[in-house]
């Protein structure tokens, strides 16, 4: 017996508020924008400057043992994480803890570095520190632009490639929807200060591959519908695109939900912000992939035929291949 989470058959009309949903993605955006302006992103150490002490012990290593006995402390953003390794023998146990600069510092001081020491061993006794880094400003702010750089990279790419596989309006409307998932995701990590480090720009280049990979299900649908129903209006042909993806939309972002579900809750700390940043993206994805990708398209228009002043007098797809 198969599963059904969607009929086999919907007529859904996606574009009956179409004005709505597009102006309710505009404001949203443009909130999402003053609240960064206004409340700016809780940056992690890689972004701010900070250190990073390497601990070695026999004992196994328990991160909520290391985040109390530093909690008195004070020192702010403190990321405790396990080193994993197979070439680790029983009693190497590893773990990297990073501390953001104290006070505009550009790293944590020597004396703060021995209190965390201290505290270290007067919870684990046989605890070594094999290495201590600093990250400067001038690096962080390197990764910052490198990061930007990344993003607008990929957004750039998407385009030339939609533009290439279908035409310019359609690339146009898709990266307009990565754009909203992306201001989106800036948005709530700022409204809730969320730590925005490296594993969340990471975050956001999965999100933009996973939206794209829902709008182009959508706009080859779409380009099909075009070559076999060529007198239909373009409105309806995109109304029977999504309804006719919309039972593997629902499947597949429901079953990605689920498995970013059990990690968000079970994760622990070390990656709930970059697993939060994703399940946010694929539920504003999935949404932008229907309501701002095609609204956009539906907006401005695809010629049916170039050659043809009456648009419903053929197809501009005629000579490819479904």
């Amino acid at each position: 017996m198969r599963l059904r989470l969607v009929p086999d058959q919907t007529s859904i009309d996606f574009f009956k508020y179409a004005r709505l949903t597009f102006g309710a993605s505009v404001v949203a955006m443009v909130l999402s924008l003053g609240v960064w302006l206004s409340m700016g992103l809780n940056f992690g150490i890689d972004f701010l400057g900070g250190t990073t002490i390497r601990t070695e012990s026999a004992e196994a290593v328990d991160v909520g043992v290391y985040r109390d006995a530093l909690a008195p402390l004070a020192l702010g953003d403190v990321s405790i994480t396990e080193v994993f390794d197979p070439t680790f023998g029983p009693d190497q146990n590893v773990a990297m803890i990073r501390i953001q600069a104290q006070d505009g510092a550009e790293a944590v001081t020597p004396e703060t570095i021995a209190a965390v020491e201290a505290a270290l061993v007067a919870v684990v006794p046989d605890i070594t520190f094999p290495s201590v880094e600093s990250v400067g400003p001038k690096v962080s702010g390197e990764l910052i632009q490198t990061a930007i750089i990344a993003v607008l990279a990929s957004l750039g790419a998407i385009l030339v490639y939609i533009w290439l596989r279908f035409e310019w309006q359609f690339s146009v409307g898709a990266v307009v929807a990565l754009v909203h998932d992306v201001i989106l995701t800036i948005g709530i990590f700022s409204l809730l200060q969320i730590r925005f480090d490296l594993a969340t720009i990471a975050a956001l280049l999965t999100i933009i591959g996973y939206s794209i990979n829902d709008t182009v299900v959508i706009f080859d649908r779409l380009r099909e519908n075009l070559i076999k129903y060529k007198t239909r209006e373009l409105r309806d042909v995109m109304n029977l695109s999504v309804n006719e993806t919309l039972s593997r939309t629902v499947m597949t972002s429901g079953t990605t939900l689920l498995a970013l579900l059990a990690l968000l809750v079970l994760g622990g700390d070390v990656i709930r912000g970059f697993v939060f940043a994703i399940f946010w993206g694929v539920i504003v994805g999935t949404y932008s992939s229907v309501y701002v990708a095609k609204n956009v398209v539906l907006f401005i228009g695809v010629k049916r035929d170039w050659s043809k002043p009456d648009a419903k007098a053929g197809t501009q797809f005629s000579n490819i291949d479904a």
